[in-house]
């Protein structure tokens, strides 16, 4: 059974499908795996052994029936803990939202439920998942960095990435198949690579926000973090509730792909270092890749305080003043930016990043899509980031600096491991393509491992 936690979200559905694997067998194989491991309960904010088992029995009487409601039927997933599940409690890593239970289930989380897959429970993040380095150390009401900050799986001293850090590290530690997640700055992908693991940010609308604890409605997403592009795929489908992109043949003979300056070279030796040689292997695999850049991409990076700041704190104010001290610090200032901007401000930036955003279109027309590192960092140090302001400043804003390249310009992105330990290959492609997205993916897998 102890392979069973390695496996990916597919093989499980089929070894399901086989009658080789029992869904309740499964699910309490990793049930017993989150309970007992050391790092369990930095990564689980609560399990949900309950509703997990009376899924799994479901599952597996379908199973016995012949009438499975799809590959992943029956397979154990985690949420991160601000997606809404009926009558457990919500609190998106904020004591702010402390014993606040939803009366139901977020939109995706019904629709992975219709699909039979297995609620684990619910996974650490970022505090209102303001931070893409997943530190986390007001959650609990102390500060303390170690209860709700899941380690990083290649260096437990280092932070995990967030903000869906617990959704990461469920499934690279072996605690969950795959994870559900968001993404508004790089939430889904930052973790996902840092983690080696494969992460979808899905294009913004394509799947449902409702039921999910906001930071900012224009730029929330959600995505899952997988062993594979094949989970990736069939989770898309799953919470769409579309079919699963047709990965079979993907190729990158002839694939045009333009590789992004300066977020390609201004990077630190390692992410550096898994970029050129995965740039080598998608090469040596008939990829054609250009270095260039996108006119206006600096001007739209520029304008990220006053279009995600402001939104964040015009949702969160009245709750965050009315109780300022249950927030760490840093994470207060950070959505305290949000009050140096006027409502003309922010019109005036969504108005130019529309315009920018049709320029991105029109200059990328000819690329099946845009390469860049990931992350430009590896993970920092927890306890450098507890103690030095400045350190985690930088280093929070050098770690969002390429995923928010895909938020500002509405597209999908797609990261995947490069060998090099926590040092992830991102693939950005045209609005609302995730399909097209995930065929290159799973060529580039090919190409990488």
């Amino acid at each position: 059974m102890s392979d069973w936690l390695w496996q990916s979200a597919s093989e499980l559905g089929r070894a399901i499908g086989d009658g080789r694997i029992d869904p309740v067998e499964l699910t309490e194989a990793f049930l017993d795996a989150a309970a007992a491991h050391e790092h369990g309960p930095r990564i689980y904010a609560r399990l949900t052994p309950e509703r997990a088992r009376a899924e799994a029995e479901g599952a597996r009487l379908r199973a016995k029936n012949g009438v499975r409601r799809g590959l992943l039927d029956g397979v154990p997933v985690s949420w991160k803990d601000l997606f809404d599940t009926a009558g457990i409690v919500t609190e998106a890593g904020s004591m702010l939202l402390e014993g606040r239970v939803p009366d139901s289930d977020a939109e995706v989380v019904q629709r992975a439920t219709r699909a039979g897959l297995v609620c684990l429970g619910k996974t650490h993040m970022s505090e209102l998942a303001f931070s893409g380095l997943g530190l986390n150390p007001a959650f609990g009401g102390n500060i303390d960095p170690a209860p709700a900050t899941p380690p990083n799986v290649n260096d437990p001293t280092r932070v995990a990435g967030g903000s869906s850090s617990g959704a990461a590290t469920s499934v690279a530690f072996g605690l969950a198949a795959a994870g559900i997640g968001t993404d508004t700055g790089g939430s889904v992908r930052v973790p996902a690579a840092w983690n080696d693991l494969v992460g979808l940010k899905t294009t913004h609308g394509r799947l449902s926000l409702k039921g999910v604890v906001p930071l900012a409605e224009s730029f929330d997403t959600v995505g899952p973090l997988c062993r594979t592009v094949e989970d990736c795929a069939e989770l898309l489908a799953v919470l769409g509730g579309g079919k699963a992109a047709d990965l079979h043949g993907a190729s990158l003979q002839g694939r045009r792909f333009l590789v992004l300056e300066p977020y390609t070279s201004d990077v630190r030796e390692a992410p550096g270092r898994g970029f050129a040689g995965a740039l080598a292997r998608l090469d040596k695999a008939g990829a054609r890749i250009e270095t260039g850049t996108v006119t206006g991409i600096e001007e739209a990076m520029g304008l990220s305080p006053v279009l995600f700041a402001t939104e964040g704190y015009g949702w969160w104010r009245d709750v965050i003043e009315a109780a300022p001290e249950k927030m760490f610090p840093r994470i207060l200032e950070r959505f305290r930016g949000g009050a140096d901007f006027s409502a003309p401000d922010f019109v005036a930036a969504w108005r130019r990043l529309r315009q920018l955003r049709q320029v991105w279109v029109a200059e990328t027309a000819a690329y099946d899509a845009v390469l860049l590192p990931t992350a430009a960092n590896l993970p920092p140090e927890i306890d450098r980031l507890m103690t030095d302001a400045e350190y985690y400043v930088t280093e929070n804003l050098l770690t969002l600096r390429n995923t928010r390249v895909g938020n500002l310009m509405g597209l999908p992105g797609l990261t995947l491991p490069t060998g090099v330990a926590s040092c992830g290959l991102m693939m950005l492609t045209a609005p609302r393509t995730e399909e097209r997205l995930l065929r290159l993916g799973a060529a580039a897998e090919a190409a990488l491992a």
